[in-house]
C-alpha cells in the first residue's frame, strides 16, 4: 500500500472533509472531497488500500463521522499518525476503520513509499527505507470491530 504523507500536526476534521460537504452522507460522494483543502490532487492520486501518514493530533476539531466516511470512501485503508484526537479515534474504531498511533513516523517515511501493516505484531514496515516501526496492537474488542466493519455491524448481527 502506498503512503500519502502529511507530516504536519493538527490536521482537523474540516480539512479532512470540509463542512460545506456535510449535507452528503454517501461515502462515494464524500470521497471526491476528502483532504481537498490540504491536497487538491488527493482524490486523483489515492488508490484502494493506500494509507495516510500524518503528525500529531490527527482528526482534531468537530466530531463528525463524515471525516472517516470520506477517507474510507476514497479507498484509504488506514491513517497512521503520531496521535489522534480522541473523538476521531473512537469514530474510526466504531466505523471499522484503522487509526494507528505511531509517534514520529511522519518524519521517517517518505511520501509515496510502500508500507505494510501487520496488526497482530503491531508493526509497520517501510519497504523503501527497509525499516520497521512498532505500534501498540489493538485490544481484541477494537480489532473485532475493525474486522467486522464497525460497531453497527456487530450489533446488527447480534440482534
Amino acid at each position: 500500500m502506498k503512503a500519502h504523507v502529511y507530516p504536519r500536526n493538527d490536521i482537523n476534521t474540516d480539512e479532512i472533509i470540509p463542512a460545506r460537504y456535510l449535507n452528503m452522507d454517501r461515502e462515494e460522494d464524500l470521497a471526491a472531497h476528502a483532504m481537498e483543502d490540504i491536497d487538491r490532487e488527493f482524490y486523483k492520486k489515492v488508490r484502494e488500500g493506500d494509507v495516510i501518514i500524518a503528525g500529531e493530533n490527527f482528526g482534531c476539531g468537530s466530531s463528525r463521522e463524515h471525516a472517516v466516511w470520506a477517507l474510507r470512501g476514497a479507498g484509504i485503508r488506514a491513517v497512521i499518525a503520531g496521535s489522534f484526537a480522541r473523538i476521531f479515534y473512537r469514530n474510526c474504531i466504531n466505523n471499522g476503520f484503522l487509526a494507528i498511533e505511531c509517534p514520529g513516523i511522519s518524519e521517517q517515511i517518505a511520501d509515496a513509499s510502500e508500507v505494510l501493516i501487520d496488526l497482530e505484531k503491531g508493526e509497520i514496515r517501510d519497504l523503501a527505507g527497509k525499516r520497521t516501526y512498532r505500534f501498540e496492537p489493538f485490544p481484541a474488542f477494537a480489532l473485532e470491530m475493525i474486522r467486522k466493519g464497525g460497531l453497527l455491524n456487530i450489533i446488527t448481527k447480534k440482534i
